[in-house]
């Protein structure tokens, strides 16, 4: 298995989001994750109270990373929800003070990632002390038995690569004429789900080497229900409506149709069936619980709730997109057209939105 996780690490792409405090940064246009972190607080809290052993580590530090942390500010939320969790769980334990446990947070993101906005807008008063850790999560980051609580929030949804088939002219994968799986033919869905599977597995088999016996692993991603077909998740039809507008550009000539039969988005939503079956493959962590939220629904106006979609989804996708085709397209426009398609569709009556919480434990099985 080592070298099938090797493999991955060195194909995984780094796909950072816009950073600094731009008008299409990230940290600015973000709010849909922050409700998700909002949303399972009170599980986390739970989690650690009920499954976090208080004899896991031997010099009084709890070493804790945020995976895929991006620029914040939500990871910030994230970190302090688990520590003051953990803090809780120890005040409730020990009649001494002085002996709570320090936290050691590490920060972790591709190289890509804007670290410098990151860590200017650390919290001043936070109770932890703080490192980054830059690098793909589909791989080895930390010593052996070195974490006790790992965390990662909107971030696996990203896959490490786009499916080889799906790029491949001569493969019944291949995506011509969208640059999505979600409305594709059952070739091109099934080449996605099993780099979902495949990514995720690699990601457990990481951290399965860096937590210890009895750690924990939060995961927080963008999913669906297990009857929910991948044309109805609001994401997924977003993105078609977005190649849509690519597709437009390629007929006006503004690209070409080459380039957009080229261009797919490497993102994957799963279902809690999925998640569970790669878990017990995987068979280095048991499965203490899986949850399928449904997110609360926006009271703004249609333009305005268009508006943010359209923010929302350039600040994940614009160094794909540029990286991709170059000059060739200008963003405003592009994102232009987006938004005005994204009014005039049936997105956000038709569209569902699900987060999938699950809380993993760490086996005491040895590492192939």
């Amino acid at each position: 298995m080592a070298g099938a996780v090797q493999s991955v690490v060195s194909l995984s792409k780094a796909l950072p989001m816009n950073g600094g405090n731009g008008l299409y940064s990230y940290a600015n246009n973000s709010t849909y994750q922050n409700k998700a972190i909002v949303a399972v607080k009170d599980l986390i809290t739970e989690a650690i109270a009920e499954k976090l052993d208080t004899s896991l580590s031997s010099s009084n530090t709890i070493c804790i990373t945020e995976m895929g942390c991006s620029v914040g500010p939500n990871t910030f939320v994230a970190v302090q929800n688990i520590v003051e969790a953990v803090l809780n769980k120890y005040q409730n334990l020990v009649h001494d003070h002085s002996r709570l446990p320090e936290f050691l947070v590490f920060l972790n993101d591709h190289a890509l990632n804007d670290f410098n906005t990151l860590f200017t807008s650390l919290p001043p008063d936070r109770n932890y002390y703080v490192a980054g850790v830059p690098g793909s999560f589909h791989g080895r980051l930390f010593p052996a038995d070195s974490l006790h609580i790992v965390h990662t929030s909107y971030a696996l949804q990203w896959l490490s690569q786009v499916p080889e088939e799906v790029e491949d002219v001569s493969s019944p994968a291949w995506n011509k004429g969208r640059v999505y799986y979600s409305s594709a033919g059952d070739q091109t869905v099934k080449a996605y789900e099993d780099q979902f599977a495949k990514d995720l597995d690699c990601f457990l088999h990481a951290r399965a080497q860096e937590v210890v016996c009895g750690g924990l692993i939060m995961i927080l991603v963008p999913g669906r229900l297990d009857t929910t077909p991948h044309d109805r998740v609001f994401s997924n039809i977003s993105y078609d409506i977005l190649g849509s507008c690519l597709m437009d550009m390629a007929k006006m000539g503004i690209t070409s149709q080459e380039k957009v039969d080229s261009f797919n988005i490497p993102i994957y939503f799963s279902s809690p069936r999925e998640v569970e079956a790669t878990i017990e493959k995987n068979g280095y962590f048991s499965l203490e619980r899986l949850e399928c939220l449904p997110l609360e629904k926006s009271q703004d106006t249609i333009q305005q709730k268009a508006r943010a979609v359209s923010y929302h989804i350039r600040a994940g996708l614009e160094f794909l997109l540029k990286e991709h085709f170059g000059n060739e397209i200008i963003m405003d426009e592009l994102f232009d057209s987006f938004n005005k398609n994204l009014e005039k569709s049936q997105v956000f009556e038709l569209g569902l939105t699900y987060s999938l919480f699950a809380l993993l434990k760490r086996k005491t099985t040895l590492i192939d």
